[in-house]
């Protein structure tokens, strides 16, 4: 009974941990510091811009956003609340669900929780991962999620990369297999600017996954050194109580 209470503790108190979900691709670190103000506020603008016209962040208010990344409350009304509403509202879609669903033949999910669910790497690769097929109904396709509904809305950034296929055997018969891309369309932004861009989106939905992480993280260390003192002068106290005793 008692092993049974101490499992239940410590699974209110542990926190979540986020699983990598890639299927059979290969994920690339994002590498994203959510300790990094100034990445999480380049996110958020990132996120405003080109994510919440179709995913909201429902769980996240605006004015808890804005006091965690220290955004000013004029900034965060007139740069970042482009649809008006409170600063007290949740960063909610102004998109009806209806309608996206009979766009991209399902409503696009919630993204407050993505980070979490699908772990950082992989919407970093997902959001790198776009290359043009003209079979797909928004010519697109992904290395990560193939088949995937939602159209490349940063293809104006990251460009639209050529695929490169090469035939091979399997069961008897040929089939057509990605093994790279040659160059397609070029985008406004390099690789290693679109790169750091997605990078700062993510960090950003990394953060609104879990707003606490970074102080979590902050007070780990004091409570593990806190631990070590307390450890020290435990073993004192023992040496001195059992020091008569043979």
């Amino acid at each position: 009974m008692l092993t049974k209470k101490i499992v239940l503790l410590l699974a209110v108190l542990l926190p979540v941990p986020a699983f990598s979900a890639g299927g059979d691709a290969k994920l690339d670190k994002a590498d994203t510091d959510i300790h990094n103000q100034a990445s999480l506020q380049r996110g958020a603008r990132n996120f405003v811009n080109y994510c919440l016209g179709c995913h909201g962040a429902q769980y996240m208010r605006w004015n808890r956003m804005a006091e965690d990344l220290g955004i000013p409350e004029d900034v965060l009304m007139s740069e970042l609340m482009i649809t008006g509403g409170s600063p007290h509202d949740t960063m909610r879609t102004a998109m009806p669900a209806d309608l996206s669903a009979g766009w991209f033949g399902k409503a696009p999910p919630d993204l407050s929780l993505i980070a979490r669910s699908r772990g950082t790497d992989y919407i970093y690769t997902f959001l790198r991962g776009y290359y043009a097929d003209p079979t797909r109904p928004n010519g697109v396709n992904n290395t990560v999620l193939a088949g995937t509904a939602m159209p490349h809305v940063l293809a104006h950034l990251q460009g639209l990369r050529q695929p490169r296929y090469e035939l091979r055997e399997v069961g008897g018969r040929s089939e057509q297999h990605l093994v790279g891309f040659d160059a397609g369309t070029p985008g406004e932004l390099s690789e290693a600017e679109y790169d750091e861009f997605v990078r700062d989106t993510v960090n950003f939905l990394d953060y609104v996954g879990e707003p606490v992480k970074a102080k979590r993280e902050r007070m780990g260390v004091w409570v593990v050194l806190f631990l070590l003192v307390f450890w020290v002068f435990a073993w004192l106290l023992k040496r001195e109580y059992w020091k008569d005793i043979k």
